[in-house]
């Protein structure tokens, strides 16, 4: 598996060069591990609903991944894994879907370990009717999952919120809450992160559960 920086990227144009690969990857190219940023933009998940939106006047992109409306912004690390789940992997079976999903949550959870979040952790059940999926540190969420496949091949996938940033996630109920349930690694510990060191270290912890698990069947 290749691991590619995108570095800061449109969502639209990252969108398109994601199906792009998988397309390739569905035929036989070699799978990709995909980290970014995007400038702000709001996307709508397939489940977004009409109140999801509140006042939020940037760019808004619909798109084809799970979830509902959430924010992406420069204070994130993105990852997007183009993976053939007709591959088997030691932490997920083939065609396994949501063994796939407790993977990433996996990665994400041992990355912000790691940065000094201890716990920081997966919640996969509903409350009130809003899916819980994502990490959690106690009642605040610090990263969301959506993600679609298609011919068996995966894109979309983890946005981590890293660095603090006021207006992010204004103007929507992100994945369905009230704007203050959405938290970030900085404000969690209270001092500044360095945005390229903590990208290191969830490209450890991808890696781990995704390409250094890796078998042929």
């Amino acid at each position: 598996m290749k691991i590619e920086d995108w570095g800061l990227v449109e969502y639209e144009a990252s969108v398109a060069r994601q199906l792009d690969l998988v397309d390739k990857v569905s035929d036989g190219l070699e799978e990709r591990l995909i980290f970014c940023t995007h400038p702000p933009v709001v996307t709508l998940g397939r489940a977004t609903s009409a109140e999801d939106i509140t006042g939020w006047s940037g760019s808004v992109y619909e798109s084809t991944r799970g979830g509902r409306a959430t924010y992406h912004g420069p204070s994130q690390i993105v990852v997007y894994p183009i993976l053939d789940l007709r591959k088997g992997h030691l932490s997920f079976a083939t065609r396994d879907i949501h063994a796939y999903l407790r993977a990433l949550e996996a990665a994400a959870v041992d990355g912000l370990h790691e940065l000094g979040l201890p716990s920081a952790q997966a919640r996969t059940t509903e409350s009130g009717g809003i899916s819980l999926t994502g990490v959690w540190v106690g009642e605040f969420k610090v990263a969301s999952i959506g993600i679609a496949v298609r011919k068996w091949t995966t894109y979309h996938g983890v946005a981590i919120n890293i660095l603090e940033d006021a207006s992010a996630f204004q103007g929507i109920r992100p994945c369905g809450f009230t704007t203050n349930v959405m938290t970030s690694v900085e404000k969690i510990l209270g001092r500044a992160v360095d945005l390229k060191e903590a990208k290191a270290v969830f490209q450890r912890k991808f890696q781990h559960q995704l390409i250094e698990n890796e078998y042929v069947p």
